[in-house]
């Protein structure tokens, strides 16, 4: 068996939304895996933070960390000029930064649904796109989008959130179809309740923790490691011939009927 099919070693990876929850811990699988990872986040304080954390963690891991709000346009360019200006290309592009507001469909204003589509969908298209000449230059390169089981069946969060993730699991579908022949693998994973701070208010609610883990075969909240164990097996070499899939992780909650 040839060991660098599980090796990430000299690759170059972009992990948005990564100084806390899933992101933080896509960035250490990342590392572990021997990949050097550029983590952007909006919060500089809390990006400084994880960046010292994840180098005390894995001291023989490269990690850079970037501030920048993928919701902005100039900042989802500087992102990507930041890649470029080292000259070496990308190889990994993880779409994970996200975020939403709760609301019945016709409680939302303009301004609040349009955020959340520019948050979970337009910044990772419009990432992936300026992202694709880097990739092409390897000869293979991964895309892995953080969708969610709410763009897959409906779950309480909100009809924006549920469309713009819907968005980009389609978005996943076609990137892959479209950029095979570059040697672009694109994937996506779709978490169910996942223990980060995001969900901790309504998961401190013990009524509807109990209505969460009775949905959940499994019968636990799933935790950021998890997610980031689906994410880098999908950027893995050994994952070679997988593209335009999305995975569940999600303990059984999809397939569970009456």
């Amino acid at each position: 068996m040839d060991p660098n099919r599980w090796r990430l070693d000299g690759q170059l990876a972009l992990v948005t939304g990564g100084s806390a929850g899933i992101g933080r811990a896509i960035a250490r699988e990342l590392l572990g895996f021997g990949a050097e990872v550029l983590i952007v986040a909006r919060d500089a304080a809390a990006l400084d933070r994880t960046r010292d954390e994840l180098a005390e963690e894995v001291p023989d891991g490269i990690v850079h960390a970037l501030v920048a709000d993928v919701a902005d346009e100039e900042q989802r360019r500087e992102i990507l000029d930041w890649v470029e200006d080292r000259g070496e290309g990308l190889n990994i592009l993880v779409n994970n930064a996200g975020g939403n507001r709760r609301r019945a469909a016709v409680d939302y204003t303009d301004d609040e649904w349009r955020e959340i589509f520019e948050v979970n969908l337009f910044s990772a298209f419009e990432l992936s796109r300026y992202a694709h000449p880097l990739l092409t230059r390897h000869a293979a390169s991964s895309i892995v989008n953080v969708g969610s089981v709410s763009g897959l069946t409906h779950v309480r969060t909100g009809a924006a959130y549920g469309m713009a993730k819907a968005g980009l699991h389609q978005l996943t579908r076609n990137l892959a179809v479209e950029w095979a022949e570059d040697g672009v693998r694109v994937n996506a994973v779709a978490p169910w309740y996942i223990r980060t701070r995001r969900t901790s208010d309504s998961l401190a609610d013990p009524d509807y923790l109990d209505e969460v883990l009775l949905r959940t075969p499994m019968g636990r909240i799933g935790e950021p490691e998890e997610v980031a164990a689906a994410v880098a097996f999908l950027c893995l070499p050994a994952a070679a011939y997988v593209t335009g899939e999305c995975i569940a992780v999600d303990g059984g909650f999809l397939r569970n009927g009456f």
